[in-house]
């Protein structure tokens, strides 16, 4: 068969990555019992490798694990699924909650597991969804949770004990997706026989053992078990023929086959599946484990052999990697649904004859045959399927080389083994990519929109022909030495020898002018009449020594650094280029404000509605409204008041009431619509607390001045007392809203002549009032 040998370019791997992510594969082998996992092996939960298992739970409560394979199988010839499971070690009589196996959709894009608890991470639970795209589920059930219709589920045994649960059952559950499916198919009560049980004498406990168990791993030792199902196509309808069997040993020495199930399972299977296992534990617990897993062909006789080509006339190029691949097309693959897994290289038929045949070696693609090292190259298989490369020697060019390969389909199915033959050639000598004229290699370049720059690969050597690729794709008609380019990429040519064997050149990118993104908050502002305004601090990034920066407007034009102090107000366009071009960017309107007229301010203040504002004039008390009144520039249309005391205030004429005495730095900051702002301070003095006038005499006989009233202002509270001349008490009032004293003594009116009065009180911020002296009764 002629082939031609295939360039390492960007399309060609963008088609080997599509094919990478359809592999799928048998057999899968997974024992468990090393440091690590296979890659596609995929824990979640409280799931980990410990101790030569996959623990799903340890003995505690409330656990979750789980595991699935992260590999599609083909559902077409069926499957068969052997594992070992180990559940032990937990509290109680009541071992909690089980282990399950599931199957589910290969193709869907998402894994989510189902409830734990009684669904054992596959059928829906309450609130709970269940496994997403599921096709089966069989759950070994300790504790009862799982063959019944509680939490939710659909369906279950129709006999249950007095808790509600079906303990030490094995449960078949059929497909679901979220809230809907899982129905109950079948169940198995291990420990009893009849209908729903085993065969007498097949009785078997799901657990090996409750609290200070230990893991069984020695078939001949009570306690083991190992599972073994298989699911074969159905050929007399949809679905499979489903044979659940373990084996397990109940006494010492005498390991048993016991068969759970061996009937129809009627769902229509999706074309892959992939495979996974789930445990949990409630509020009673178990260690749950697993390990040597084995996922193979079940209708293995179904499957044939994959028949590889020989191959004679592959052709490569000394001194460099030439990358080949074959495709499914090349070889006959006769499985259904098959794709070709891996290639693997060997010096002789002998050493495929001699390959281990143990199906779990079949499962990968062995590291010792993925590379061959030959005197005349080196054969590499490649990540992507049929791909591999070449990478020969110099001093062979003109020889053959010949080597063996096979081929592993899907299935784990092999070729017997074929060979390829390869003429090496020689390789032409280096090709550069300049731009025409110059003899500097680049790695990029930059032109205006509409510009042409004119590339050109040049060597020593006489190229037959040329190929042309922008970004990995070939250029159709381009198979001269020049090429004129107008558009942004990537660039490279290809001169080919009379050996059609390829020089690729380096890569020049060509680039269409990467602007700055200019965002300048417009206007900007000069808040000082005659002052300047740098209108490079608004501009993001502003790098002169790499861009020119252009404004233009109000009959200017200014660059770069003149940008720092424009001093014109007016309507602006900026715009921006590269150094190394001629072409701006498209332009961005801006303005220019700058204050012609400086802002004044101003305030005053008063006592409302008195004229008060200091001491002078009467003094301000803490309890006082203050109204403040704005004097400032008309253009102010933003006010901001700080009184001094820790209040505030946005209005343009505020009151405030300070509630104490003290000095009060009051300032206002006053803001225009361009946003420019002045500061103004005053000082307010509340230097008392309280006010108190007493009469220095009264007339109780006249209509005005009839009482003895003194007048006072800032007193919570106040106490009066009047004395005669011999120091006896004769008036008394602690009433706040007192009329004061009429001059009588019990309803008489005393003598006109000289009283005595005490005051005591406090005023409004907590000082005390203490006050005494004389005054006349005139009569």
């Amino acid at each position: 068969m002629k082939r031609i040998f295939k360039i390492v370019v960007l399309s060609f791997f963008a088609l080997l990555g599509t094919r990478a992510s359809a592999q799928i594969g048998f057999p899968y082998c997974e024992t468990f019992q090393t440091p690590g996992t296979q890659a596609n092996t995929v824990f979640g939960g409280n799931a980990r490798l410990t101790e030569g298992v996959l623990r799903l739970t340890s003995n505690q409560n409330d656990q979750r694990g789980y595991v699935y394979i992260d590999v599609p199988f083909p559902s077409t010839y069926g499957l068969k699924v052997e594992f070992e499971y180990f559940s032990y070690g937990g509290t109680g009589l009541f071992l909690a909650d089980g282990i399950s196996m599931f199957l589910f959709d290969g193709d869907a894009p998402n894994f989510s597991p189902g409830g734990f608890g009684g669904s054992l991470g596959y059928a829906q639970r309450g609130n709970e969804p269940g496994l997403a795209n599921a096709y089966l589920g069989i759950g070994f059930d300790e504790f009862g949770g799982f063959g019944v219709s509680s939490e939710g589920k659909n369906g279950g045994f129709s006999v249950v004990d007095g808790n509600g649960r079906t303990p030490n059952s094995i449960v078949l559950r059929g497909p679901g997706n979220g809230f809907t499916g899982y129905p109950f198919v079948v169940g198995r009560k291990t420990t009893s026989t009849g209908n729903d049980g085993l065969t007498p004498g097949g009785q078997f406990e799901i657990s090996s053992g409750g609290g200070g168990s230990t893991r069984v791993t020695d078939p001949m030792q009570v306690g083991y078990r190992r599972v073994n199902m298989e699911l074969q196509p159905d050929p007399d309808g949809i679905g499979f023929f489903i044979t659940l069997s373990m084996v397990v040993t109940t006494q010492p020495g005498l390991p048993r086959q016991v068969t759970i199930f061996d009937r129809p399972y009627d769902f229509p299977a999706p074309k892959n599946l992939k495979i996974g296992f789930a445990a949990s534990t409630g509020g009673y617990n178990n260690y749950h484990e697993i390990r040597n897993l084995k996922v193979e062909v079940s209708a293995d006789d179904a499957l044939q052999d994959p028949l590889g080509v020989d191959f004679t006339d592959f052709a490569s190029c000394a001194g460099q990697e030439n990358q080949f691949y074959i495709t499914d097309e090349d070889v006959m693959l006769p499985n259904e649904n098959s794709v070709i897994r891996c290639i693997q290289f060997y010096e002789s038929l002998e050493d495929i004859e001699a390959e281990s045949v143990d199906v779990c070696s079949q499962a990968r693609c062995l590291e010792q045959n993925r590379v061959l090292i030959l005197p005349q190259g080196v054969f590499k298989a490649s990540d992507q399927a049929g791909g591999f490369t070449f990478f020969p020697n110099e001093e062979y060019i003109d020889d053959e080389v010949t080597v063996y390969y096979t081929i592993t389909d899907s299935y784990g199915k092999s070729s017997k083994g074929n060979a390829m033959t390869l003429e090496i050639k020689e390789s032409p000598k280096p090709i550069n990519l300049l731009i025409s004229g110059e003899n500097e290699i680049i790695e990029q370049f930059d032109i205006c929109k509409g510009e042409t720059i004119v590339l050109e690969g040049k060597g020593s050597e006489v190229y037959q022909r040329y190929e042309w690729r922008k970004d990995g794709i070939l250029i159709e008609g381009a198979n001269q030495p020049v090429f004129s380019v107008q558009e942004e990429g990537e660039y490279e040519i290809i001169g080919y020898n009379r050996k059609n064997c390829p020089a690729i050149s380096n890569k020049v990118r060509v680039n269409l002018p990467d602007y700055p993104v200019l965002a300048v908050d417009s206007p900007v502002v000069g808040c000082t009449p005659g002052q300047t305004v740098d209108l490079t601090s608004q501009i993001s990034g502003y790098d002169p020594t790499r861009y020119d920066y252009q404004l233009s407007g109000m009959g200017l034009t200014l660059v770069n650094d003149q940008l720092k102090a424009v001093k014109v107000s007016g309507l602006y366009e900026l715009r921006v280029k590269l150094k190394s071009l001629d072409c701006y960017s498209d332009p961005i309107s801006l303005e220019v404000f700058i204050q012609e007229k400086e802002l004044t301010i101003n305030f005053d203040f008063e006592v409302q509605g008195t004229g008060i504002k200091d001491d002078a004039s009467g003094g301000i008390f803490p309890d006082d409204v203050i109204q403040f009144t704005d004097r400032s520039d008309d253009r102010a249309e933003n006010w901001e008041w700080d009184f001094g005391d820790g209040s505030s205030s946005t209005d343009q004429n505020p009151t405030h009431v300070f509630g104490k005495k003290g000095n009060f730095e009051v300032k206002l900051v006053i803001t225009d619509k361009y946003g420019c702002q002045k500061i103004f301070t005053k000082t307010l003095s509340i230097t008392r607390s309280y006010r108190l006038m007493v009469p220095t005499g009264f007339t109780p006989t006249k209509e005005e001045n009839k009482t003895f009233l003194p007048k006072f202002k800032g007193l919570v509270q106040f106490e009066l007392l009047v004395f005669n001349t011999w120091g006896e008490l004769i008036f008394k009032t602690s009433d706040l809203e007192t009329e004061g004293w009429d001059g009588t003594l019990e309803g008489r009116l005393q003598d006109a002549g000289i009283f005595v009065y005490r005051i005591e009180g406090i005023a409004t911020d907590g000082e005390k009032v203490s006050e005494s002296g004389k005054f006349r009764l005139i009569r």
